[in-house]
């Protein structure tokens, strides 16, 4: 069954919403960046703790400011990290405090004016412009409320979400183990890299590739012997791989004599929930589960078949795989993103494919552009290489001129 891109999409979507993700670990936070969180964190008091300048200058009542310039006559000094017993106990009329950035404002003072506004007289300050109450002040819980909700349980930690589990305190969180994810080649022109391959043979780039964006979403790749175009060794290694949390193949899904791994799967007792999506490059992607090794994961297990092709192994990982990969590894589901950029120069194509082509987004700001990769085929790695994102092209559509605002996805 051939769906079109959206639909193929949403099934794969409807999928990973139910998958189980894999046993719960606990790791030293440093050691959590790109994982996915077990446990939820929430804040251990008030962010701030107390109300905090933003500024250095002085902190002070702003109604002393009614009439310019004024003149107040300066109590003390608060750094950083101040003792509390150091910090004066109010601001009253007519008087100031000298304050850092992040330093707690005291009692009484309402505002905080920036130094570049004030000129120093021995205990006096001289003040030329006004403020408003509030400014330059940050107050006591204004970023979170003792026991708030920070991060929640789903979601990849990042540099920032690390930091902020870092401020209450956790210098270790509980996050989702990697899914394992086999990754079977398949084809007898496909060698090893380190083979010297004949004028009719290929080094194995697909599972390579494919291992490093596994890693990127968060799985653990699982490299399989390169299978070959015969059935009782291509069918023991994809039982292999059903071993695996998910398993994907490259090769053998389209229609020629030796493209055995549909037949082999069938024999296996497969579910097929498509077996081709009308995008460019990538139309024979299959996805599908079988309970084949299915004891030792206590489920089905799901697979994708993969083209052969090297860009168009790369795309369907991108479109297809990955959610269902981050889903294992415990994620929050996520729609694709895609960005909007004017074309540098126009593209033709045949209408009846949704296409994700190589491209190159260069330039910056409002000057910003996207223009397609010369390209061989679907088997030029050079051209994707060269690539930072896809152009993608409507089904509907056979001309983009020049200037025109299209979709793309970055890699």
């Amino acid at each position: 069954m051939i769906l079109s891109f959206e639909d193929a999409r949403r099934v794969v979507e409807e999928h990973a919403a139910s998958v189980r993700t894999n046993a719960i670990e606990s790791v030293d936070l440093l050691a959590a960046a790109g994982r996915v969180l077990a446990e939820a964190v929430a804040a251990d008091r008030d962010i701030p703790p107390f109300a905090r300048s933003t500024r250095d200058g002085y902190a002070l009542r702003s109604a002393d400011l009614s009439r310019l310039p004024a003149r107040l006559n300066v109590i003390g000094e608060i750094r950083a990290g101040e003792k509390l017993e150091a910090i004066p106990a109010s601001v009253s009329p007519g008087q100031a405090v000298s304050i850092m950035t992040g330093a707690p404002v005291p009692a009484g003072a309402d505002a905080v004016v920036m130094v570049e506004y004030t000129s120093r007289h021995g205990e006096q300050v001289e003040i030329t412009k006004k403020i408003a109450a509030g400014e330059n002040i940050v107050p006591r819980g204004a970023e979170a409320a003792r026991a708030r909700l920070l991060l929640d349980r789903g979601m990849r930690l990042n540099e920032a979400s690390i930091a902020l589990a870092a401020s209450v305190g956790k210098s270790q969180v509980a996050v989702y183990g990697r899914p394992q994810v086999g990754v079977l080649s398949t084809g007898d022109e496909i060698v090893d890299v380190s083979a010297s391959p004949s004028p009719t043979q290929i080094r194995n780039s697909n599972s390579y590739s494919l291992a490093v964006q596994i890693q990127q979403a968060g799985g653990e790749p699982v490299v399989l012997p390169i299978a070959p175009d015969e059935p009782a060794r291509l069918r023991a290694l994809i039982e292999e791989g059903l071993k695996t949390d998910l398993l994907l193949m490259t090769g053998g899904v389209s229609m020629g004599r030796y493209d055995l791994v549909e037949q082999v799967l069938a024999e296996l007792g497969a579910e097929f929930f498509f077996t081709g999506a009308k995008i460019q490059p990538g139309k024979p992607v299959v996805f599908g589960r079988c309970s084949a090794g299915a004891a030792a994961r206590e489920m089905p297990g799901y697979f994708f078949g993969l083209p052969g092709n090297p860009i168009s192994t790369m795309v369907t990982f991108e479109l297809f795989a990955r959610p269902m990969l981050e889903a294992l590894s415990g994620q929050h589901p996520r729609k694709l993103l895609f960005l909007q950029a004017r074309l540098k120069s126009e593209i033709r194509v045949k209408t009846g494919l949704r296409r994700f082509l190589p491209a190159t987004l260069s330039g910056e700001f409002e000057n910003s552009h996207v223009e397609l990769v010369p390209w061989q085929g679907s088997g030029d790695i050079a051209a994707t290489a060269r690539a930072n994102c896809y152009a993608v092209i409507p089904p509907d559509r056979e001309h983009l001129a020049t200037g025109d605002w299209i979709s793309i996805l970055m890699r």
